[in-house]
């Protein structure tokens, strides 16, 4: 006989509390773009499925920058990725790197050194070059090529890598900065020209001609989308001005925005299989540590739907000294202490870099290029006794990068001061042009990156110039959305 199966007593369903709803915030439109594009990634990642994501794991290079590390820094707030770009080129053909100037060995040091910042609440990303000529010491370590154990020593930062490989990179930048690393990535010539190329180029603007002979480069005033090879060729520059490795920077943290903007603003995401095609271009030939892998980048990605170029801040280190020169090294670049201490200080403390704007002083010039980026020979072309060192004092305490060794002009009847360049330090002649009233600027092919100055009769006096970044607070941060064509 069947039996009837026990039927048990429904719950009673709970009543649905409705919030009550709170005034709606406006939010740009770029961050509702932005919030949208990331979760529909997210849900496209998914209808790749989940083996997709275990294979591009499984193709990218590990490596061990933590191994056996003690007497770290304190964790801070918020996240800190070591972002290194290497000079490694095996995997480009022959023809690229003669179009592209890549010929020669790499040195296999770090190109490009950047903590990656990531505040703890994902809605500020603050990006902080470290320059690679920097003067650094090294802890003790065991040289990755011969094997020999040092001491910890004198070095140029960007030369820790080829000692240390990634391990010493990060304990030297960690020695220096108090910030812990939390991930480590590594990016070659050759990832970054297939990133550049997957994302269908990157667009990048500039206000001047930009000409380089040792890269290649050569872009004309106005608006370029660069591929891979010529976006190589645009982040490697050091010689299309006499701010030669700062500049380098600044247009590194320029590209980095833009880059950030094209990933998330294009329609390459919206798409499954570009998706992938990213992803894989991304991670398929980069190194990173055992902890950081797609599904880490996803889920950033979900934390960070709401962020917008306004969020991402970029700066340089605070250079104190230009050319610190060091025996068996040669020249180098030291770091402000007290600026860079406050600097590293507020990464930690997960505050934002930024400060607001101030006002230039009354009677202060505003120049494109940075005094303490032009190096310049003072000469007297007077009869004068004394003139050439007041000139040349007078520059120093402006800011300017004078030799401190003033000589006499081969005609001392100058009677107008002539600021003499070469044509492809132009910006940093007007500079220096600026900060001497009334002087001639005369162009002298092959003069080199030190500009020569020529106290004529009418020398009266200097100039106080200053830097537009001078306006972006102490450490000349900029937003990213202060960096992208208008």
């Amino acid at each position: 006989m069947p039996t009837t199966p026990p039927r048990f007593p429904r719950r009673p369903r709970p009543q649905r509390r409705v919030p009550p709803h709170p005034a709606r915030r406006r939010r740009p439109r770029w961050a509702v773009r932005a919030a949208t594009t990331l979760s529909v990634v997210l849900l496209a990642s998914a209808g790749i499925g989940h083996s997709v994501i275990s294979s591009l794991d499984a193709g990218i290079a590990r490596v061990d920058p933590f191994k056996d590390m003690k007497n770290r820094p304190r964790a801070g707030h918020g996240m800190n990725v070591l972002l290194v770009g290497t000079d490694g080129r095996d995997r480009i053909s022959a023809a690229e790197r003669r179009r592209y100037r890549l010929g020669g060995a790499p040195c296999h040091c770090t190109d490009t050194i950047m903590i990656v910042h990531v505040s703890e609440d994902r809605e500020r990303a603050s990006v902080v070059s470290l320059p690679r000529d920097s003067y650094a010491e090294t802890p003790p370590h065991t040289d990755q090529v011969t094997g020999k154990e040092h001491h910890g020593h004198p070095i140029r930062i960007n030369a820790a890598y080829a000692e240390g490989g990634p391990q010493l990179t990060v304990r030297t930048v960690e020695n220096m900065t108090h910030v812990k690393i939390d991930h480590y990535l590594e990016v070659d010539f050759t990832s970054f020209m297939k990133t550049v190329d997957v994302l269908g180029g990157v667009k990048v603007c500039t206000a001047t001609h930009l000409k380089d002979a040792y890269t290649g480069l050569d872009l004309e005033p106005g608006a370029h989308t660069l591929e891979g090879g010529e976006a190589l060729q645009y982040v490697r520059s050091r010689h299309a001005d006499a701010s030669s490795d700062l500049g380098r920077m600044k247009r590194q943290q320029r590209f980095l925005a833009a880059l950030l903007d094209r990933a998330t603003s294009s329609g390459v995401l919206l798409n499954p299989l570009r998706f992938r095609d990213v992803t894989r271009a991304v991670l398929g030939s980069v190194r990173a540590d055992r902890g950081f892998g797609a599904e880490e980048l996803l889920d950033l990605g979900r934390a960070m739907r709401t962020f917008s170029p306004s969020s991402s801040e970029f700066v340089t280190v605070p250079v104190g000294q230009m050319e610190y020169f060091v025996k068996g090294i040669g020249s180098t670049l030291k770091w402000d202490p007290v600026k860079s201490r406050r600097l590293f200080r507020a990464l930690r403390d997960d505050k934002p870099l930024a400060a607001p704007a101030r006002r230039l002083d009354r009677g202060v010039a505003h120049v494109e290029v940075a005094p303490q980026q032009i190096r310049v020979q003072v000469e007297n072309g007077t009869h004068t006794t004394g003139l050439g060192r007041r000139v040349d004092a007078a520059l120093a305490a402006t800011g300017f990068r004078t030799t401190g060794q003033p000589v006499s002009a081969a005609d001392p009847t100058v009677r107008r001061t002539v600021v003499a360049y070469d044509p492809r330090w132009d910006r940093s002649a007007k500079s220096l042009a600026t900060a001497l009233p009334h002087s001639e600027l005369r162009v002298v092919k092959g003069l080199g990156p030190t500009l020569k100055v020529t106290a004529g009769a009418d020398f009266r006096g200097v100039r106080t110039v200053r830097a537009a970044d001078a306006e972006h607070g102490e450490f000349a941060v900029v937003r990213g959305d202060e960096v992208g064509c208008s």
